[in-house]
């Protein structure tokens, strides 16, 4: 059965993703590159030649100045990363580091957190997808329903999207104002099916 393709470049995932297994098989297999996070106690090495020579050293234990580029080499990762540190202000004001790698050599540092920065679409997405359209609560068992069900889902998410453009509430603010019209639609319909009271 041919599959459809779906052109992309590159891979974006979250931290518990960038196992050198999964960048093995994203460079050599699908012959593509990444762009992934990497924990601050991940163990690197600063040249190919430290690498042979088993000197790791902690990612946060490196002298790096905020987005700019470093290589450096994995173990079990048969090729060289692109690393780059970049230093940002939560909301609360904490100050925040992130590590990203590539195996795009060429890229800067810019084009690395300009990238990444993409995937975020995708959290608010998946979240909406499984909290407000049901996705994860599938009663299915068969390939069939749980295609449906997975249909299903795909399209609540597309009328919720419709409903934020109409009215520029979120997904979850939405979802609580469905929630509370269904309750008092619930409730006047019990009311009218209570038996009549009748003044003794």
């Amino acid at each position: 059965m041919n599959r459809p393709y779906i052109p992309f470049k590159y891979v974006l995932s979250a931290v518990g993703y960038s196992a050198a297994d999964n960048m093995l098989v994203i460079k050599h297999d699908l012959k593509k590159d990444f762009i992934m996070p990497l924990k601050a106690n991940r163990k690197v090495a600063v040249s190919e030649q430290a690498k042979r020579d088993g000197q790791w050293v902690r990612i946060d234990s490196l002298t790096l100045d905020p987005n700019t580029t470093q290589e450096i080499y994995l173990e079990s990762v048969d090729f060289p990363l692109l690393l780059v540190k970049q230093v940002f202000t939560n909301e609360d004001g904490s100050i925040g580091i992130l590590y990203l790698v590539s195996s795009d050599m060429s890229l800067t540092s810019q084009d690395m957190t300009t990238i990444y920065r993409k995937r975020w679409n995708v959290e608010p997405y998946h979240k909406s997808l499984k909290q407000n359209a049901s996705l994860e609560k599938s009663p299915t068992h068969t390939v069939t329903t749980q295609t449906n069900h997975l249909f299903a889902s795909l399209c609540a998410y597309i009328k919720l999207e419709w409903l934020r453009r109409a009215t520029k509430l979120n997904h979850f603010a939405l979802k609580s104002k469905l929630y509370i019209a269904a309750l008092h639609s619930a409730f006047d319909a019990l009311r009218l099916l209570q038996p009549i009271h009748l003044a003794a």
